[in-house]
């Protein structure tokens, strides 16, 4: 495997030649050595807690995980203090999920990658996948809201291990696939409680755009107040032609996310009173960052379980209160 860095979030046009000129010579440069051949467990780097989950999930005992992007934290505007380089530097083997998620950290991970083996969990995902955005003219990082994407990044993780730790090979490649499996009874089940919203109510609107793999995937459109990035703003123009939508459609509910602020989507429902028409909040969705650690939506089956559950419930569709598992709060 290779590794490959990504540029600052959002790229400005005039730089977008140079950094691509950065990213073909990141990618063509070999990792750092990679085989561990040290004290167990070892120490294992990651940026957003959904890559975290997984590593978890495939290295058990053999890696101790450490992520430095926590809880409610917005990855698209996270700038790393000393403290969370030194947990990087620090660690025997780093992922983090690419596609300019992590905007402001491209710096950090390029020093790191000269000392440690560095690996973006979406680097299998074919260009024919990956939904790019017109206004960034890059690719939409989200692939975690699609399961079937998210199983590329279990592969990445695996073969990664594989090559770091020959020796627990075997044992990386049982775990993972394991875990696929779980990850398969997820899609299907997302799959199917979306599904059953009414068509003319098969909208989803949220405070930014980080929804459109999940809207490919399991069928229902999606709109974002704000961009793939939270750094975009959104103008009274973007809330009113939203308020228009609400209205016209009679959409009965929409989404505020738990690490991006509410006060576009609030503006939403205002507007929309305004007008007649009765837009509640539907719940709170994970969307760039997974639930409180040690709780059920603070992993990843936990986060798509509750987005897809409460997302469905929202909008007419049938879906159990427990959610997948029978693990959700019953307030969903």
């Amino acid at each position: 495997m290779q590794v490959a860095i990504y540029g600052k979030y959002p790229v400005k046009m005039m730089l977008w030649t140079a950094f691509l000129l950065i990213v073909v010579f990141f990618s063509s440069v070999a990792p750092a050595e990679a085989e561990y051949k040290g004290k167990y467990p070892y120490k294992v780097g990651t940026t957003v807690g959904m890559i975290a989950d997984i590593i978890k999930e495939v290295v058990r005992d053999k890696g101790e995980v450490t992520n430095i992007i926590g809880t409610g934290v917005d990855p698209h505007l996270f700038n790393p203090t000393r403290s969370d380089v030194a947990v990087l530097l620090k660690s025997d083997i780093v992922f983090y999920a690419g596609l300019l998620l992590e905007g402001q950290m491209t710096d950090v991970l390029v020093k790191i990658s000269r000392r440690r083996p560095v690996y973006a969990v979406t680097e299998l995902l074919k260009e024919s996948y990956l939904i790019e955005d017109t206004t960034t003219n890059h690719s939409d990082p989200h692939v975690w809201m699609d399961v079937k994407g998210w199983m590329k990044a279990v592969e990445v993780v695996a073969a990664a291990l594989s090559e770091f730790d020959p020796v627990n090979g075997g044992f990386y490649k049982t775990n993972s696939a394991a875990y696929l499996k779980k990850l398969e009874a997820l899609d299907a089940y997302a799959a199917k409680v979306i599904g059953s919203i009414p068509a003319d109510q098969k909208i989803m609107v949220t405070a930014h755009d980080a929804f459109r793999y999940m809207g490919r995937a399991y069928g229902i459109e999606v709109m974002g107040i704000q961009g793939i990035s939270t750094e975009s703003e959104a103008g009274l123009k973007d809330i009113n032609r939203i308020v228009d939508l609400l209205v016209d459609r009679k959409i009965p509910a929409v989404f505020v996310e738990s690490s991006v602020s509410d006060k576009n989507v609030k503006a939403l429902l205002e507007g929309a009173k305004s007008r007649g028409q009765s837009v509640r909040i539907g719940g709170e969705l994970f969307s760039d960052a997974m639930g409180k650690a040690g709780t059920y939506e603070g992993t990843y089956i936990g986060m798509i379980d509750h987005n897809a559950t409460t997302i469905a419930r929202a909008l007419g569709g049938q879906a159990p209160t427990g959610g997948l598992n029978g693990k959700l709060p019953m307030a969903h």
